[in-house]
């Protein structure tokens, strides 16, 4: 059995080309064809008429991911393709993780030193004059500084685990994921929120 190695140079064949039937009109992963492709030796309909054969459509994660990599070596480009091969059968929706948990995802770059950034989302002071009135009060459940947060939201059912990274001595880098969401249109609306929320969190701290 062939195995492909991540960064393998892909081959296109006349095969590949005539299984594009194979790829859902509703497939609503990120990664292109040509990206896959080019990581995996595999465009997604030939990925997605191999694990068909398999069986994949009636296996848990886990399962799926095993099958994957008898035909790909690289965790992360084998992750990928898991998740993709799940959306496109409805076996998981987008920005569902592998548990049936929505989160949204969001991130940004601050002029400022990890310690400070940590501060600013710590101290209940200086976080309100970027985060702004909530409906309810958030939680801080653990802070270990100056690496990272994890709260419960001011709705008092979804987490925000919040992560810091510096870049340098004088830059740092904010990434969360808010956690237990009900669906794809909350997912949605957080994602916008979120984006909003760092931009002005970044324009406070900067000023």
């Amino acid at each position: 059995m062939t195995r492909a190695t991540a960064g393998a140079k892909p081959t296109k064949s006349k095969q590949a080309k005539s299984l594009t039937g194979d790829k859902p009109t509703n497939f609503a992963t990120k990664v292109s064809d040509d990206a896959v492709e080019k990581a995996t030796g595999k465009a997604w309909p030939e990925w997605f008429k191999l694990l068909d054969k398999a069986g994949c459509a009636k296996m848990n994660h886990k399962e799926i991911v095993a099958v994957v990599a008898k035909h790909f070596d690289g965790p992360w480009w084998g992750q990928m393709v898991t998740v993709g091969y799940e959306q496109a059968r409805g076996l998981r929706e987008l920005n569902q993780s592998c548990d049936g948990v929505f989160q949204a995802s969001s991130s940004k770059t601050v002029n400022l030193p990890v310690a400070k950034l940590f501060d600013a989302w710590n101290d209940a002071k200086q976080r309100n004059r970027w985060l702004g009135d909530l409906d309810g009060e958030l939680v801080i459940r653990k802070a270990t500084k100056p690496k990272s947060l994890r709260v419960t939201w001011c709705d008092g059912r979804t987490n925000v685990d919040v992560n810091l990274f510096p870049k340098g001595e004088t830059k740092s880098y904010v990434s969360l994921q808010h956690t237990k969401l009900r669906d794809g249109a909350e997912v949605e609306k957080m994602k916008r929120y979120w984006g909003a929320t760092l931009e002005k969190m970044k324009a406070s701290l900067e000023a």
